[in-house]
């Protein structure tokens, strides 16, 4: 476990977990951050200020890099956008692998529409 700054207020792997939380919730930084205070200050008492806290991000995104699975075709093909199939083809093969999405109901964003919460 990596040791805090004296002066920290947030342990590193407390902030690479509110990143985490900041990627997973995908909305802007000041309501990202309104969340964060009004639903999980209990968890992060000594919380910093707003830009503090997305400063914090860039100096320990070196620490996620841990978290990232190697890639894969799918995940190539998803970074992208590319359209795997046209939608008039929808349903017509069993071994179909994705939904249609959700900003043009094509097929190029499939991976949203799946993990979308």
């Amino acid at each position: 476990m990596l040791k805090s700054h004296p002066q920290a207020l947030l342990y590193p792997s407390e902030v690479v977990t509110i990143a985490f939380l900041f990627c997973l919730k995908r909305v802007g930084n000041r309501a990202f951050y309104r969340w964060l205070e009004k639903d999980y200050r209990h968890l992060f008492p000594q919380l910093p200020e707003r830009t503090r806290l997305f400063r914090l991000f860039l100096v320990h995104q070196d620490l996620t890099k841990v978290f990232l699975a190697n890639p894969t075709v799918m995940g190539v093909i998803d970074a992208y956008g590319i359209e795997l199939i046209h939608p008039t083809r929808e349903g017509r093969s069993k071994k179909q692998i994705g939904k249609k999405g959700i900003s043009n109901h094509r097929w190029a964003r499939w991976w949203e529409t799946l993990f979308a919460g």
